[in-house]
């Protein structure tokens, strides 16, 4: 269960409550609703009493949609469509992300086109706000006519087939649901399509890849800062005229947030006059053109994707002023897609600078500091291989970087001839985050490492909040030793948000209004 909760406004939720529901928060289930979901599910009794033909409804799915179903298995055929489409493989979704899918439903089915039961909006509301998180296998959805294998596992579960994650644990469904009180789903027309139907996996995927980018990203700003001051660089370029000639939002907002990060840095101080030097590598001077440019991405991801979390992605959708049941298309996950692989392209180009910031550090000609950061080097090798590791992971993500967008295969008997391939897109960001902010993790080490050499003089007491927290963790690496653990803490702290959080920098990605 949840300590903190969110109410869920159909329509309105404001990505700052989606992030916090990816985090842990819970959400809650505004009766002031029900009067729209009501209508929708009367909409598709009145239509089922006509006996007009309706997808999904009284009919079949995909490339049978024109074989009529008769009023005795209309409940039945809700039932078929979860357990049929229950075929999905692979490791299953993080908790986390499952949950988000659950909180995402929810907003979705409460907008009253979906033509959906209130006791089962009701329900799944329960199993989330009870800690009840179905298990649902990754892989099986392409991104079109909705994410149909892993939601209908989601259902499933909720309708006591298959299994839940209750406090770390796998359950089976209907025991869990049992041991709780919960009733299972029971699916009246309709509303077993308006489960499975809907982007909500690719969405929820996407998210948590902006969530975790987003912690990445402002970590690295604060390495990017640190390595400048540890290279004794210079903050010239983050100029703010500079950056106002170029207009660019991303670029301004870094340059100023980099700015702030080295006020008051007495190793700045140190050589801002008399320095030989005329510019900086472009690891050190472009980075606000580099991460302004990957921040105005971001941005823009976030606005899409809050749309999607926002939209009603069902088919067909119920009109309660007409009366209407209207098929259309609004299950393909392209804009989610499209989101993802911007995503992936931004994870690659913070981790490709901050390795080009690391390789800087450690080779003595460019950065003026002790060969691989160490004070003897030959009988240590420092961060010789921590560089390394760096290279791989970057190259690592140029591979999973190549777009999913533009693939599509044909499924459902070339029904369903052009799917978005949003869901494996969004997925793999979780891995990319992850080996980006391992990246980051060892510029922090890089960074804080190089500092010292230059004492007593000291960095900025934002910078210096930085590196005393890692230090915390990690002690200075003064004689080789086993440096894996040292690694793997520094990737906890940067993936926590802590690193950007003792720096006191602004959260800056959010969508535009």
């Amino acid at each position: 269960m949840t300590s903190k909760s969110h109410p869920i406004i159909p329509g309105a939720v404001p990505l700052a409550v989606w992030r916090a529901v990816y985090f842990g928060d819970g959400v809650s289930l505004d009766p002031e609703f029900r009067g729209r979901v009501d209508a929708a599910a009367a909409a598709i009794a009145a239509i089922i009493a006509k006996g007009e033909p309706v997808y999904g409804v009284n009919t079949g799915f995909g490339k049978l949609a024109s074989v009529r179903i008769g009023a005795d298995d209309l409940t039945r055929l809700q039932r078929n469509i979860v357990l049929s489409h229950a075929a999905g493989v692979g490791a299953p979704l993080p908790v986390p992300v499952v949950r988000l899918i659950m909180a995402l439903k929810l907003a979705s089915l409460a907008q009253g086109a979906s033509g959906v039961a209130w006791d089962n909006l009701v329900r799944l509301a329960a199993a989330l706000e009870r800690g009840l998180v179905p298990v649902v296998p990754g892989q099986g959805s392409v991104g079109a006519s909705g994410d149909l294998a892993p939601l209908a596992h989601l259902t499933a579960a909720l309708m006591g087939v298959g299994e839940f994650i209750v406090e770390g644990r796998a359950v089976e469904a209907s025991a869990a649901l049992a041991a709780y009180g919960l009733t299972p789903l029971e699916l009246g027309p309709k509303e077993g399509l308006a489960f499975l139907n809907g982007t909500q996996v690719s969405t929820a995927l996407a998210l948590a890849g902006l969530f975790e980018t987003e912690r990445v990203f402002e970590a690295a700003m604060v390495t990017g800062a640190l390595s400048v001051d540890a290279a004794k660089g210079s903050d010239g370029p983050f100029d703010a005229r500079i950056h106002a000639l170029r207009r660019h939002r991303g670029q301004i907002d870094v340059a100023a947030a980099l700015r702030g990060l080295m006020t008051g840095s007495a190793i700045r101080a140190s050589h801002v006059t008399g320095d030989g030097r005329v510019q900086d590598p472009y690891c050190l001077r472009c980075q606000p053109q580099v991460m302004g440019a990957a921040l105005d991405l971001m941005r823009q991801v976030a606005g899409t994707l809050l749309d999607e979390a926002n939209g009603v992605s069902d088919n067909p959708l119920v009109f309660t002023d007409t009366g209407e049941v209207i098929s259309g298309g609004n299950f393909h996950a392209e804009p989610v897609a499209f989101a993802a692989d911007i995503l992936a392209m931004v994870l690659c180009e913070i981790g490709s600078i901050a390795e080009r910031r690391i390789a800087m550090l450690v080779d003595p000609a460019l950065s003026g500091l002790p060969a691989f950061l160490t004070p003897r080097p030959g009988l240590n090798s420092g961060f010789m291989i921590a560089q390394v590791t760096a290279a791989a992971l970057v190259s690592e993500n140029k591979m999973l970087a190549h777009p999913a967008s533009v693939d599509s295969i044909p499924t459902s008997a070339n029904q369903e001839d052009h799917v978005s391939m949003a869901a494996h897109g969004a997925r793999r960001l979780a891995a990319m985050a992850a080996n980006t902010g391992n990246v980051i993790a060892i510029e922090l080490l890089a960074a804080a490492q190089g500092l010292e050499f230059h004492a007593p003089l000291v960095t900025s007491p934002a910078l210096q909040r930085v590196t005393a927290l890692t230090r915390e963790l990690v002690p200075a690496l003064v004689d080789d030793r086993h440096f894996a653990p040292d690694l793997a803490l520094a990737g906890r702290l940067v993936m926590s948000g802590a690193v950007a959080e003792a720096a006191g920098v602004p959260r800056l990605v959010e969508a535009r209004p």
